[in-house]
């Protein structure tokens, strides 16, 4: 300790009048100091003052300077160090070293960097002021291709410092994009992958930077996929294929590096690990079984990879996830069953899988899923039985496979996304089906959940695609008893509301229901519609200039029908919609032009 204070005092009054050995002697001091006891020393070291005078020492000349530099790396190693190394002006002389052409300075002015640079904001700032970064990505570029152990050591260091300069920091990271630094780590990562630190720093980098969106239009240009692959299948230790995954998964939202990690055979490598992993208990299998499981459904997000792994419904990738269905793992039924929805992407390959059975398949997963299920294998079973259901041609054969029964076994569910799923796959099931639509609409159970479900006020997606199955009930299977179940259960009100929502599509889904409801059982829903408020809507529909022409065109047809019934008739008349509707004869969409004069007639003829 004395040596310590003797050293600290020497420093002092050194920069000025001593000789370069006694200089040396007291540094040596320090750096003994510091690898005994690096916070105390470092704390001693900031209390006297001699941070400022390490400034004075940083220069290419000295013979000391890697020393100093050293010295700095180590003391900045303690959080409560980076400001105050900051604050003696330690950045600009550092930076400046980093033009240096010996070896030994560099390297230890690039840890003095990247420590002073990490979590410290004050750190960071100071180096992108000095234009540290820019000297360190031309370091990389020339060193790249050297082999030598010192190249590499220095190479591992400077990939460390941009990764603490750019950590967490959006600005930082786009200006090292900006600057090309990733062709050079990918370069890097190829040329130097027998070095475990260099590689696991260029993962962490890419891990840094692959996060945000311009870094991967520059990565798809480079061969990262084959790199990270070729790096994969190496693996054997659970954290290095982590560190993988971690770069992997953001990258893989990238439709072109999708595309490239599958012909680099990543999916080889991931069905591997499902192999081994799937009747582990071990945590480390069971995280690992976890990650490959869901970046092979990201992988299949991409529309081009996923037609590669479809193979016309023959690729061994495509089987192999159809056997992840029936398994007792509940992470590979819902990677199995995300994988079918999102094979379930075009019309061609939902026609193939069902004629292939792959419904029977999904139904007997949601069988093992109804009492006290697990909630997101449910969500994927119905997201891939309504994706499958959107092609005409196979909505009967899965009505007449029974899923209309499976799904309904669900209607007990209090899972907002389960019964957002649940009523979209019936609502497909339903298109154009008008027995099945007339089945499901006079099912009371069905119906009172449904409009329970369109006050689902916190849950927007839930409450949409209950109004929607009900005016699709309606209209596909224009059928007079599935009205009378909607009247009877309080459906009325919610279809009248959903001719006022933002969206066109719903609107009009809604007043074609109503026109029917009122072309056929006028008499029994009379009362319910003149409560909810129909005729004022509608007025407010037709008077309204960013009304689109079929909401106007079909708002006439409906007042037209409810003219039939004496107290909504009476409503219209005092309305005034001869006005509204005279005007709408010289509209520039010729269909809403002749309903207006049809109206017009109608209405004229009634008052």
């Amino acid at each position: 300790a004395d040596n310590l204070s003797d050293a600290l005092k020497k420093l002092k009054i050194t920069t000025t009048d001593s000789t370069a050995d006694s200089l040396e002697g007291c540094l040596d001091c320090l750096l003994q100091a510091l690898a005994q006891n690096n916070m105390e020393t470092s704390e001693k070291i900031q209390k006297s003052g001699v941070l400022q005078v390490f400034a004075n020492l940083l220069t290419p000349q000295s013979s000391c300077t890697a020393k100093v530099a050293n010295i700095i790396a180590e003391v900045a190693r303690n959080e409560f160090m980076r400001n105050p190394c900051v604050d003696a002006g330690l950045i600009p002389p550092l930076v400046q070293l980093l033009n240096c052409k010996d070896q030994e300075v560099l390297l230890q002015t690039g840890r003095a960097l990247g420590n002073i640079c990490y979590d410290s904001h004050e750190g960071r700032n100071a180096v992108d002021h000095a234009g540290g970064a820019h000297i360190v990505v031309d370091h990389l570029r020339s060193l790249c291709s050297k082999t030598d152990p010192a190249s590499e050591k220095l190479l591992t260091v400077f990939c460390g410092m941009l990764m603490n300069y750019s950590n967490e920091n959006d600005t930082l990271q786009s200006q090292l994009i900006n600057m090309g630094v990733i062709p050079t780590l990918v370069k890097l990562l190829g040329i130097h992958c027998q070095n475990a630190a260099l590689t696991e720093m260029c993962l962490v980098a890419f891990g840094n930077l692959a996060e945000l969106e311009s870094s991967k239009e520059q990565f798809a240009y480079t061969n990262i996929a084959e790199e990270l692959v070729k790096l994969f299948k190496k693996q054997i230790e659970h954290d290095k294929k982590e560190m993988i995954f971690e770069v992997l998964a953001p990258l893989a939202e990238n439709d072109v590096i999708k595309l490239q990690l599958v012909e680099a055979g990543l999916v080889e490598c991931l069905l591997e690990i499902v192999q081994k992993t799937v009747d582990s208990d071990k945590d480390d299998d069971i995280a690992e079984l976890k990650t490959a499981s869901d970046l092979m459904v990201l992988l299949l997000l991409g529309d081009e990879s996923m037609q590669k792994l479809f193979e016309g419904g023959k690729g061994s990738v495509f089987q192999r996830v159809l056997s992840w269905i029936p398994s007792n793992s509940h992470q590979l039924q819902l990677a199995g069953a995300l994988a079918i929805a999102n094979f379930a992407r075009n019309d061609g390959n939902c026609i193939h899988m069902v004629d292939n059975g792959i419904v029977q398949k999904l139904m007997d997963l949601l069988d093992r899923h109804v009492e006290d299920g697990n909630v997101t294998v449910q969500h994927a079973a119905l997201s891939a039985l309504r994706n499958l259901a959107i092609p005409v041609v196979n909505k009967a054969k899965m009505l007449s496979a029974g899923v209309a029964e499976a799904v309904l076994k669900f209607l007990r569910s209090e899972m907002p996304p389960v019964q957002f799923k649940l009523l979209g796959t019936l609502r497909m099931l339903i298109d154009a089906q008008a027995e099945a639509a007339e089945q499901l609409g006079k099912n009371v159970k069905l119906v009172e959940r449904l409009v329970e479900w369109c006050e689902a006020k916190d849950h927007a997606g839930v409450m949409g695609e209950s109004n929607r199955l009900l005016s699709a009930l309606i209209r596909h299977s224009k059928s007079k008893d599935v009205i009378r179940t909607i009247v009877q259960s309080g459906g009325i009100k919610h279809l009248v509301t959903m001719a006022t929502s933002e969206h066109v599509i719903m609107q009009n889904e809604a007043l074609v229901a109503l026109a029917l409801i009122a072309a056929l059982e006028l008499v029994t829903a009379e009362k319910d519609l003149e409560n909810a408020q129909l005729v004022q809507i509608l007025h407010r529909l037709l008077s309204d200039d960013r009304s689109a022409p079929e909401i106007k065109y079909n708002s006439m047809v409906l007042i037209c029908a409810l003219i039939g019934s004496e107290p909504l008739q009476k409503e219209v008349q005092n309305m005034a919609f001869l006005e509204v509707i005279s005007k709408l004869r010289s509209h520039e969409n010729k269909t809403v032009a002749q309903q207006a004069s049809l109206t017009e007639q109608r209405l004229a003829v009634e008052s």
